[in-house]
């Protein structure tokens, strides 16, 4: 990082007092983008800023084309970088990170990656892989083993390349050595992440070697965990205004904004850093706090996106601050949302839901919303499908949250509503885009995809609501559909 660290606390830049040389790796990160490091590396940084878990610095790993440009930028930079909290008023709060003290792109050297992973030191391995990370077959919620990327590290004799690979062949080595296991920590926005990660390694170790499968559950901790800090991707404005204002040179800063949350398991194999000294929740069960997340936060996200792009929109906050849009996730959040969750334990989910809105239309943060309708196959199936499953099997409303999925499979159409091209980024989009563009003919052919949406093609309650949407969006779109829902401002 190219600052005078003597000037920047003149400049209103914290920056680490504690020694980073006296930190050593306790904990390998895989997936450090933005949200790692606005969350997870800030606990730990605001842990070591207290003197507190000089054991537990970060090693980032990447595993993906794409994480070599992270490497780079922060090996220059010492692996420090800002982090910045973009408050609505128009403040802004930097601070200069130092949690993670390392990073090695896996492909460099595979077998540095597994040693570092094997090693006693390392207590925890945590993940921010993203929702499609796990390799989950949304149809069978089942591993997938025939991934050409598994299928090549199980077969191929080469060292491994994916993350699945990487850490069972290090969890291999160390009950090998005699070596106590470690946590598996899961930081991605999927129900039951640390049951998704428990369940995906172990079916990964058993198709290697059953014995090491059985081992693995018996020692390795998958703690579940919510996770929660609204983090756009990282423009060259944020970069720029950084250096404007504050006089700091970061190749790749992350901004975010000021509400931050994280709900843990108490579920460790080998320690743990006392997260609840930096503000973290710790507490037996997660599955309440995580619903809520999920099926308010995440879920209406997407009850936004596909609507405001049709709309025009392409800023996060613009789209949260039209009174049409902002009541149709509300009505979401309250008649479909809501009658699935658990009671979770301190939240006043009415506050927290007109907390999220408020949120939502921060104009500091800029979040677009391309990045919310990306990767959507991933998304839909994991955060708004179950509560359309829960509601049809309770006789509950489902007609907003199938307009939602409707406003995805008009947006995936890859047309907006002025006739211009619509950039669909997800992992399915060779598949998603020319079946959407047969549903003028053929309307119900988007949730006929099962690997996304499973069986509920087949339920008349869904279909009926669904299709009543998608007409509505062909005929007289997206503004005139919202406004025969409910959630219209009086």
């Amino acid at each position: 990082m190219h600052v005078n660290e003597q000037t920047l606390p003149e400049l209103g830049v914290p920056v680490p007092t504690y020694r980073r040389d006296d930190v050593s790796v306790g904990i390998v990160h895989f997936g450090v983008g933005g949200f790692h490091r606005a969350h997870q590396a800030m606990y730990v940084d605001r842990l070591l800023e207290q003197g507190k878990a000089k054991e537990w610095g970060i090693c980032g790993v990447g595993v993906l084309p794409g994480d070599r440009r992270m490497q780079e930028a922060l090996a220059v930079q010492d692996h420090l970088y800002t982090l910045v909290l973009t408050h609505p008023d128009g403040t802004w709060e930097p601070r200069v990170i130092g949690s993670i003290v390392d990073y090695r792109y896996a492909p460099d050297d595979p077998e540095a990656v597994i040693e570092l992973l094997a090693a006693p030191t390392t207590r925890i391995i945590s993940l921010t892989v993203t929702e499609g990370g796990y390799n989950i077959r949304h149809d069978t919620g089942e591993f997938d083993v025939d991934d050409p990327a598994v299928q090549h590290d199980l077969r191929s004799g080469e060292p491994p390349a994916t993350v699945f690979g990487l850490v069972t062949e290090a969890l291999a080595r160390r009950r090998e050595r005699g070596l106590r296991a470690p946590t598996v920590m899961s930081c991605d926005n999927i129900e039951g992440n640390g049951t998704v990660a428990r369940r995906v390694f172990t079916e990964y170790a058993r198709l290697l070697n059953p014995d090491l499968a059985e081992w693995i559950t018996e020692h390795v901790r998958f703690p579940n965990s919510m996770v929660d800090r609204i983090t756009p991707v990282t423009t060259d404005e944020v970069v720029s205004a950084l250096s404007e204002r504050f006089d700091v040179q970061d190749r790749w800063p992350v901004a975010g904004e000021p509400f931050t949350s994280w709900v843990l398991e108490e579920d460790f194999a080998d320690g743990r850093p006392p997260f609840e000294d930096a503000g973290v929740q710790i507490v037996d069960d997660v599955a309440p706090y995580e619903l809520m997340k999920l099926r308010l936060l995440n879920a209406g996200h997407q009850g936004l996106c596909y609507f405001a792009y049709l709309m025009g929109y392409r800023l996060v906050h613009e789209a949260a601050q039209d009174p049409l849009l902002a009541g149709f996730v509300r009505a979401y959040m309250d008649t479909e949302a809501t009658p699935t969750l658990k009671p979770v334990p301190g939240i006043d989910l009415d506050e927290y839901k007109t907390t999220l809105i408020e949120r939502f239309a921060n104009p500091e943060i800029r979040d677009t919303i391309a990045r919310l309708c990306a990767e959507s196959s991933d998304r839909i199936p994991k955060w708004l499908v179950p509560v359309i499953r829960e509601n049809l099997a309770a006789n509950g409303h489902v007609r907003l949250s199938a307009a939602i999925v409707a406003s995805w499979a008009r947006y995936a159409e890859g047309i907006d509503e002025q006739g211009q091209p619509i950039e669909v980024v997800d992992r399915l989009a060779d598949t998603l885009v020319p079946i959407a563009r047969g549903q003028l003919t053929h309307p119900t052919a988007f949730i006929e995809n099962a690997e996304v949406f499973g069986d509920l093609a087949q339920n008349h309650r869904f279909v009926d609501a669904y299709t009543w949407a998608l007409n509505a969006l062909h005929s007289d779109g997206a503004r005139a559909t919202l406004k025969e829902l409910p959630g219209e401002p009086e």
